[in-house]
């Protein structure tokens, strides 16, 4: 029983690592003109005018905008600061941490009585959390990313009553990588900070350097 589990496991966070690093792709191919930082959007999105120099847009370029899950205190600020609706931060499922719960505190409502997939079971106000039988008694949880808003209300819940592998991380196919990031800006935790394109997720739980828990 615990081989097929650390098999699924494995399978999980294959797959996490090969979509995450497949939206990173996009960031590669940026094009940047000298006196002139091209971001694949209008370049009122670095809040500068156009005649920047190259050394600054390729600083520019090498850092995105990212989130810490050991600051994050769920806040909600994510869902509504952005400005992309619904916003670019997406709650993430790091499955090495999972323990396939059947009563999953991310999942289920506290108050809860009766353990299944009703709405008014769900604690994800978009029901962005699908919940699939493996074997009993493991369940395998995932995020349908576009019904994802980014609120954290699973990502609380795992927190309190789970192993914390519901994270929320800023999606980078999503984000306009602002200079002046809203939810950054406002953010209560200071959890926000620009780290190199290279390496844009901070995900916890996933083997790591001592020095280097992004992944990319």
């Amino acid at each position: 029983m615990q081989n097929r589990r650390d098999f699924l496991n494995l399978l999980c966070r294959g797959t996490i690592l090969t979509g995450l690093a497949a939206t990173t792709g996009v960031l590669a191919y940026r094009s940047v003109k000298s006196g002139n930082c091209e971001l694949g959007s209008s370049c009122s999105n670095c809040g500068k005018s156009d005649n920047c120099s190259l050394t600054e847009a390729v600083l520019y370029r090498s850092t995105v905008w990212q989130l810490d899950p050991a600051k994050c205190i769920q806040c909600g600020r994510c869902a509504t600061n952005c400005v992309m609706t619904p916003s670019a931060v997406k709650a993430t499922h790091v499955f090495a941490m999972c323990g396939y719960c059947d009563l999953c505190g991310g999942y289920l409502k506290p108050d809860t009585k009766n353990i299944s997939t009703a709405a008014e079971n769900q604690l994800c106000p978009t029901s962005a959390i699908k919940r699939k039988f493996v074997e009993d008694p493991f369940y395998q949880y995932t995020i349908d990313e576009p019904l994802c808003i980014g609120c954290a209300k699973c990502v609380k819940g795992c927190s309190a009553f789970g192993n914390g592998s519901l994270q929320l991380q800023v999606h980078h196919d999503r984000c306009k990588n602002c200079n002046q990031c809203a939810i950054a800006r406002d953010c209560p935790a200071d959890a926000y900070s620009r780290v190199p394109a290279s390496k844009p997720y901070l995900l916890q739980g996933i083997e790591s350097k001592p020095d280097d828990k992004q992944i990319g």
